[in-house]
């Protein structure tokens, strides 16, 4: 009994720990400026890691809908790019933002590419896929382009969503309007 007392307050430290810590993870925005998701605190972010050259591409069309529908709410997109996935995203910071904009008017806020998963995964997606933080959804590396993590206001995970999921998908919209509406 008090092993798996012991066990289970462990597993929740775990998962308090990864979820305090995400906010503090160093990331670089689109420009190359220092930021973490920090910058985001008191919002609710949809963070996705996207790609110019895949065939969920067209769901940037779906996540801006989604930013300018709940922006006001306090909704944040943040976009990081990847080319983990077949080369999908070989453009430079200037190409991905030009892309972005001309192709699908993209708002939200991008990041610099990094890694998602690999030998040089970047610490924040080492986060979210450890299988510690117990994160509601599909578990593991991250599979694809356009996989989707729900973060909640006080900057713990609430969900994570697969890359085959639409922004308009009904879970993934109730998930969003859900995290906005607690204070």
């Amino acid at each position: 009994m008090k092993i798996s007392l012991s066990l289970l307050c462990l597993a929740l430290i775990s998962q308090a720990a990864v979820a305090a810590d995400i906010q503090d993870i160093k990331l670089n925005d689109i420009t190359d400026k220092p930021t973490s998701l920090k910058a985001y605190a008191g919002k609710v972010v949809l963070l996705v890691n996207v790609a110019s050259f895949c065939g969920n591409t067209p769901q940037y069309k779906g996540l801006e809908a989604m930013y300018e529908k709940y922006k006001d709410k306090g909704l944040v997109i943040v976009g990081v790019p990847c080319n983990d996935f077949g080369a999908q995203e070989p453009n430079s910071a200037a190409e991905i933002v030009k892309f972005c904009t001309d192709n699908y008017q993209v708002t939200f806020p991008l990041m610099a590419k990094i890694h998602v998963k690999g030998a040089e995964q970047h610490p924040l997606y080492a986060a979210l896929t450890d299988p510690k933080a117990n994160i509601p959804g599909p578990k593991g590396d991250i599979d694809w382009n356009f996989a989707k993590f729900v973060i909640g206001r006080d900057g713990k995970v609430i969900k994570r969503f697969g890359n085959r999921v639409q922004p308009d998908n009904a879970d993934l919209v109730k998930t969003v309007e859900t995290a906005l509406d607690a204070k």
